[in-house]
């Protein structure tokens, strides 16, 4: 399997991910003649550039038009219409749904109603459609991404000034780990963060594969504080597991109720737990208890060890490293007749529809939440033949 790491140490966006990823082995000439099937009249540049003394590749649309507003369906069809690979296609597509999930939220309209405004132009067109098209060509089957930084103030958008992480971004990185470092401004764009949420099965540190390629993508300008580039890691990971190192936290608790149990684990998933379980066991003069067990990041331990403090009644916790072995995985999104889910499918051929999806869903439409998972299992397998 094929693996594409991306390095957001200076933050992400779509040019960037374009860039990065010519730099690192994507053939420019496909990649251009498939955006020119697209039919946008844009025409695109790769300028050979450096940004802290690090040499890196500038992708740049040039177009006259960079105001016109599109809806999803309207992108939707010139992607489908386009002469991408299927595989190109399915990634792009699922991009620009959960930018537009996102834009929905932020005006709180129907996906079908939102104007894309800037994420629509034909800029971001190219870009979210480049990066798919970039990941094909380097035959990449699943990605993973570093903690994501966001930068910090504001930016001025077609919706007046907001404050950085702009309201879809921070949407699109829920439950993703962000910080901020560096010049105070916009380091993570919309269709940078939904590139990355959208394609990544994992985010933290790189997964373990035999690194074939490099690349980096600049960004537009050139920072003091740190290279304004995004970094690709492209490798190849056998048919084994993963492995990777975690943190094991740990509290016996003897004296708390199950409602206060069940709160602190909802926190500690807040707070980036990879797992959080409850294990009733007995102490010693058969004191009925029970067994927290966090599963930590060595990023996240102190803040989740924090959390088990706080938020429970023992007055110490346990922690040690443990190996942890997972199977190399990606995110695919299934369109069902209820609505888009995301699925978990691992190399091996097991697969599994995200249930946060299938139960918004179920919400959303008051259909059986078995009904949408057997429908997204559906979609997969049918896709997946």
């Amino acid at each position: 399997m094929r693996i594409c790491y991306l390095d957001a140490f200076a933050g992400i966006s779509g040019d960037m991910t374009v860039g990065a990823l010519i730099d690192a082995g994507a053939g420019a000439g496909d990649l251009t003649a498939a955006l020119d099937s697209l039919g946008s009249g844009a025409a695109f540049r790769i300028e050979k550039t450096k940004r802290k003394g690090i040499a890196a590749s500038k992708f740049h649309v040039d177009h006259a038009d960079t105001k016109k507003h599109r809806h999803l369906p309207h992108i939707l069809a010139m992607i489908d219409g386009s002469a991408m690979p299927a595989r190109a296609k399915q990634r792009a597509s699922a991009i620009f749904q959960r930018l537009g999930e996102a834009e929905a939220r932020v005006h709180g309209m129907p996906i079908e109603k939102v104007h894309f405004h800037e994420v629509g132009a034909v800029d971001s067109i190219a870009d979210i459609c480049g990066a798919a098209m970039a990941l094909d060509l380097l035959g990449v089957d699943a990605a993973a991404c570093s903690a994501v930084n966001v930068g910090s103030g504001t930016v001025n958008t077609q919706h007046g000034i907001l404050p950085v992480p702009t309201p879809a971004t921070a949407l699109l990185l829920e439950g993703k780990p962000v910080y901020s470092r560096g010049p105070a401004m916009e380091l993570t764009t919309p269709t940078g963060a939904a590139i990355a949420a959208t394609l990544s099965a994992n985010f933290g540190a790189p997964p373990a594969m035999t690194l074939r390629s490099t690349g980096f993508g600049a960004g537009d300008r050139d920072f003091a504080e740190h290279a304004n580039v995004l970094r690709v890691l492209i490798g190849d990971t056998a048919a084994a597991v993963e492995s990777t190192t975690v943190v094991v936290i740990e509290a016996n608790i003897d004296d708390s109720t199950p409602e206060f149990l069940g709160y602190a684990m909802e926190r500690l998933f807040e707070a980036g737990a990879l797992d959080v379980t409850l294990e009733p066991i007995f102490m010693k003069k058969n004191r009925s208890a029970t067994l927290l067990r966090v599963i930590a990041t060595r990023e996240t331990r102190e803040t989740l060890a924090a959390a088990v403090l706080a938020e429970t009644s023992t007055l110490g916790v346990r922690m040690y490293e443990a190996e942890r072995r997972v199977q190399p995985r990606e995110i695919v999104t299934v369109v069902t007749g209820y609505g888009p889910v995301r699925v978990k499918a691992a190399a091996n051929g097991t697969f599994s529809p995200e249930f946060e999806d299938c139960r918004k869903l179920a919400i959303e439409t008051g259909a059986p939440l078995k009904s949408i998972y057997a429908a997204a299992s559906h979609e997969y397998l049918k896709n997946a033949k």
